[in-house]
């Protein structure tokens, strides 16, 4: 063996093993490491190393000293045990998100979730704004066609492209948050699907007025198709669970015990506590969403453009299907539409300043179709993929949303139908309001636009903060 391969294999384990490196990288005379655990770093042992002239952390990173030249042919031998790799401006960026406060780094985990699943939600967004040719009637005459003229089977197959990754969501966030939790994802996926149930009323059924089941008398028990935080709370919850439970059991009886008490205890939690209360929120936010809609003067549209998003990422919004029913049943139009495509579309906007701005080809690479996305009513992936991860743009599109929202109620404008926003949703204002439509939306995308562009993203904050 090598001594500059011996080195190496002692330096990682005196730094705490792989599972306790993050990242590594070098400069000209350091090594730099982003530490998961910084109590598992025995110090002492690592300077006693040979030809180590030194180590501290700084800013993050936990710095060794070869010298120049000898740092070069450690890195290699470190490198090649497997270990992530990272220039020195994405340690760098590592660093300062491991550095910020605790809300910082758990919006930032937030994000870390969704960015396996954004992809997904991405061709969803596009999948939804293609089947609206299919199903509008107005869109349909152009050329000649009426909805009858459609074929059954196309139409399923629509429901198919737009529908699947909504009604499993669950699983996918309960997948993604074991998997950046520690837990096994295969775990997560089950008891993803298991809140998506088919023996589960659907979620969207009982927005609708179907009954959810009653356990035990008393106990609300619903599907979570679409639902984003039952499934994450779950999730975070669950991964520890199976860590606390892996260190219990014996190493024999690890393959059987582990998951299934982790999937009995986390069912029981996810069906008859977490959903439960999630449930009952979403009564009490259709009643509030209903008493705000009765605000004079734009206030309604100001309020809930704001809103509108934070329910979104709650996972309860699924209420707002039974709220847009009653409003068509009751009204025949749907002034709801109306506020929240403006909100949709700030998001839009905001993830669209950020993609634009931006000098990093990833976060460009993320941001700008996922903008595209929100423009076709799925805001998903610029919430949880940028927005949100980066806090302040996520701030500024809720101020866009208020101010579209706000023209949207003073106006009255309001929808026909129900479902759709932003470029899909233009179908339902073709009757003398799409100018008008139009407007809402373009006052929200560029307030977001325009507000995250001069004060909520830059590059270099970004790596500071």
């Amino acid at each position: 063996m090598s001594d500059n391969k011996k080195i190496a294999e002692e330096l990682i384990e005196a730094v705490g093993g792989t599972d306790n490196i993050q990242s590594v990288t070098h400069c000209a005379t350091r090594l730099r490491f982003i530490i998961q655990d910084e109590d598992k770093v025995e110090k002492e042992k690592v300077e006693d190393i040979d030809k180590v002239k030194g180590a501290f952390f700084n800013s993050g990173q936990y710095q060794v000293i070869f010298g120049t030249g000898l740092v070069n042919r450690i890195y290699e031998e470190v490198a090649k045990f497997d270990l992530k790799t990272a220039s020195k401006d994405e340690q760098k960026q590592e660093a300062a998100e491991q550095n910020g406060n605790r809300l910082q780094r758990a919006i930032r985990t937030f994000g870390d979730v969704f960015v396996p699943i954004i992809p997904v939600l991405v061709a969803t967004g596009l999948f939804m704004g293609l089947r609206g040719l299919f199903v509008q009637e107005k869109i349909l005459a152009f050329f000649g066609l009426t909805p009858e003229d459609i074929p059954a089977d196309l139409l399923l197959y629509t429901e198919i492209l737009t529908d699947t990754a909504f009604i499993f969501l669950p699983a996918l966030v309960a997948w993604s948050t074991f998997k950046v939790f520690g837990g096994t994802p295969i775990i997560g996926i089950v008891l993803g699907l298991m809140l998506v149930s088919p023996s589960l009323p659907n979620a969207w059924g009982v927005a609708e007025g179907a009954d959810p089941i009653m356990f035990f008398g008393f106990i609300p028990v619903v599907g979570y198709q679409g639902a984003v935080l039952p499934a994450f709370i779950a999730g975070i919850i669950g991964a520890k669970l199976e860590k606390s439970i892996r260190k219990r059991v014996p190493e024999a009886l690890d393959l059987i015990l582990t998951p299934f008490l982790t999937l009995l205890v986390m069912s029981i939690l996810a069906l008859f506590a977490i959903g439960p209360v999630f449930h009952t929120v979403e009564n009490y936010i259709l009643d509030i969403v209903l008493a705000l809609l009765e605000l004079p003067f734009g206030l309604a549209g100001l309020i809930l453009g704001f809103l509108n998003q934070i329910i979104v990422i709650t996972g309860v919004h699924h209420i707002f299907n039974l709220l847009e029913i009653q409003l068509l049943e009751n009204l025949g139009e749907n002034p709801f539409n109306a506020i929240v495509t403006s909100a949709i579309a700030a998001q839009g906007g905001a993830a669209l300043a950020v993609g634009l701005k931006t000098k990093n080809k990833k976060l460009k690479a993320l941001a700008m179709p996922s903008s595209v996305s929100a423009f076709l009513g799925i805001t998903e992936p610029a919430i949880f993929g940028v927005n949100l991860r980066y806090g302040k743009p996520f701030l500024m599109a809720l101020i866009g949303g208020a101010a579209g929202g706000f023209v949207a109620s003073i106006t009255n404008l309001a929808g026909t139908g129900m479902s759709i926003t932003v470029i899909p949703g233009t179908l339902l204002y073709l009757n003398e309001q799409i100018f008008l439509y139009l407007l809402v939306n373009i006052i929200g995308i560029a307030v977001a636009f325009g507000l995250t562009w001069m004060f909520g993203y830059s590059d270099e904050k970004q790596l500071k903060e």
